[in-house]
């Protein structure tokens, strides 16, 4: 009987100082968590929020309000099906852009299988801006219905009270059925190729001109496609939505009503046939700077520029703005944003995306100061750099 008692003493003290043993260690983590503090920015590397994950917002783009940085992408999970979308939109916040909180999902999908942001769709790349008319936070992002590949290229619209969210989803549009371009041909109001009414395409070789097969007056009355996108207000608090369409051999810029969330009827083609995606957009000195990238699907390519006096074009390419080693993979990225700095001039953050399409969470960031030639940006590397780096202009 004594001998049974020592037993479960010996048990009990034992689980004891196990589970001693296991709190200490979890506060030690905490701790450590909560104690890792950045004050630079290291491209391609690992970059923990405030709890010590790394954080979770791929293809994303960044609001400024009140003097926080709010961050949201895409939320991944592991291995190759973690680049569906199982969870949702990541919302993070910053005071100084090098460290984040995590804010939590903004958006969620769900399971209703009737709703186009059901639960393993494809979402991708959500950008938020504020509308200070109505005083709400607009999300789109590029949506494909679950098992559908990329044939549907609608783009969903959510809004929301707060930065944070929770955004309710309230649909998903193509851009202005039943409008043609500013720059519409003559050609585009003719009978659609019959070549074009039978094939589907996946991203690229046209046989021919692409404004001879008339893409464009394909989705005259159901609307133009949607795919890689990113929004853009301008100074006098217009919308613009950029994305690529046509199958992704053209990029569209459409803007947006009044409360920015659905399109106005007027738009433009540019970069007719040149196959772009991952459009990134700011203002410098009264010019519009884009960078893009080529379709190769998950693999890297060289960056793409160009500049405009007007939104609305002409828009000229200005070469690839990578100039150190690996410039042909836009140093192992692709463009999801640019980021103007808050408080500085003229300082700009190229945003892009080491994406790991066998294990989706392993995504990093390539965050690079932005530099000018002329009008003509450059983007060198840097293993390690500050804001400071902005201190001159």
């Amino acid at each position: 009987m004594l001998d049974t008692v020592l037993i479960k003493m010996n048990t009990t003290n034992k689980n004891l100082v196990f589970n001693i043993l296991t709190i200490l260690l979890f506060g030690v983590n905490s701790i450590f968590a909560q104690s890792i503090k950045y004050s630079s920015f290291q491209p391609g590397e690992i970059w923990k929020d405030n709890n010590g994950i790394h954080i979770n917002a791929h293809g994303g783009g960044i609001l400024y309000q009140k003097g926080t940085y709010y961050w949201y992408g895409e939320h991944k999970i592991e291995g190759k099906a973690g680049n569906a979308a199982h969870v949702g939109v990541h919302c993070y916040s910053s005071k100084d852009l090098y460290n984040w909180k995590d804010e939590g999902i903004s958006l969620s999908v769900v399971n209703d299988t009737a709703s186009d942001i059901q639960k393993g769709c494809t979402l991708e790349r959500p950008k938020v801006i504020y509308n200070a008319k109505t005083k709400k936070y607009v999300m789109w992002f590029h949506i494909e219905k679950k098992g559908k590949g990329y044939k549907y290229a609608h783009s969903g619209v959510a809004v929301s009270a707060k930065p944070t969210g929770p955004f309710k989803f309230i649909g998903s549009v193509r851009s202005n059925p039943g409008h043609w371009p500013i720059n519409v041909l003559p050609i585009h109001k003719q009978p659609v190729s019959d070549y074009v009414k039978k094939t589907y395409f996946p991203g690229g070789g046209f046989p021919g001109n692409i404004d001879t097969l008339n893409i464009l007056g394909k989705f005259f009355d159901e609307g133009q496609m949607e795919r890689d996108m990113t929004l853009f207000v301008d100074d006098d608090g217009k919308a613009y939505h950029i994305y690529a369409s046509e199958y992704n051999a053209t990029l569209q810029i459409a803007q947006l009503s009044d409360d920015y969330t659905t399109h106005n009827g007027r738009y433009v083609r540019a970069f007719a046939g040149l196959f772009m995606e991952a459009p990134a957009i700011f203002k410098h000195n009264g010019l519009y700077y884009i960078i893009m990238s080529g379709t190769t699907g998950w693999l890297p390519n060289p960056g793409r520029a160009a500049v405009a006096p007007s939104i609305w074009g002409p828009w000229t390419e200005t070469g690839n703005p990578f100039v150190d080693a690996d410039l042909e993979t836009s140093y192992h990225s692709q463009s999801t944003y640019i980021l103007p700095v808050a408080g500085k001039k003229d300082a700009f953050i190229f945003m892009g995306d080491r994406w790991r399409p066998d294990n989706a969470i392993d995504g990093r960031y390539v965050w690079l100061p932005i530099e000018f030639e002329g009008d003509k940006m450059v983007l060198h590397w840097y293993e390690n750099w500050d804001l400071s780096k902005f201190n001159s202009n």
